[in-house]
């Protein structure tokens, strides 16, 4: 059997890689125009604008928030123990060498690609791995730590902090304005 034939009886334009019409696509353009406004509506959404809800019962789609977050930082809820941030870091820009030393602190890349880096010293960074969308990464208190974008599509994650680590509101656009923030 030819590898291209699922059966012996179709040709392989149904079937090879490149010439593949098996799911047939949807034609939007036959659809009631009702439906073709909602789908054009959900096509065209500007950035959402966040705001820290802390304090507060909150719900967010959280894979959604964080490919959508344009802000190099947003606070997206801070309470007394915990903080959500959703981060976008550019095509080979990292975070920054940090340690925090009293927080522990829980990353979840949601889109892209990273290089993660830590080690209980500045100079000795023993723990590396590439991270993936969907992978979590663990940082225990007082460990020094770095996430670099290694992709070509900004690294979109978010990231819990117990305790908070920011102020609440905290939005930084650039990197440059959250170390301003941090000095």
């Amino acid at each position: 059997m030819h590898p291209y034939y699922a059966y012996p009886y179709y040709g392989a334009q149904w079937f090879h890689p490149m010439l593949c019409y098996w799911p047939p696509r949807p034609n939007y353009r036959n659809w009631p125009p009702h439906v073709q406004d909602m789908i054009q509506q959900v096509r065209s959404e500007p950035p959402i604008e966040w705001r820290d809800y802390g304090g507060r019962p909150f719900v967010v789609n959280i894979e959604e928030a964080a490919e959508r977050n344009v802000n190099y930082r947003t606070a997206i809820w801070t309470g007394r123990h915990l903080q959500v941030t959703l981060m976008s870091i550019d095509v080979g820009d990292d975070i920054g060498l940090e340690m925090h030393p009293d927080v522990d602190q829980f990353i979840r890349i949601e889109q892209g690609r990273g290089y993660v880096q830590m080690g209980e010293r500045q100079d000795h960074l023993d723990f590396a791995r590439n991270v993936f969308e969907d992978d979590a990464i663990l940082i225990p208190a007082g460990t020094w730590h770095n996430v670099t974008n290694t992709g070509n599509v900004p690294l979109k994650l978010y990231s819990i902090y117990a305790p908070p680590q920011h102020p609440f509101g905290t939005v930084q656009r650039t990197k440059e304005e959250a170390q301003a923030a941090e000095r």
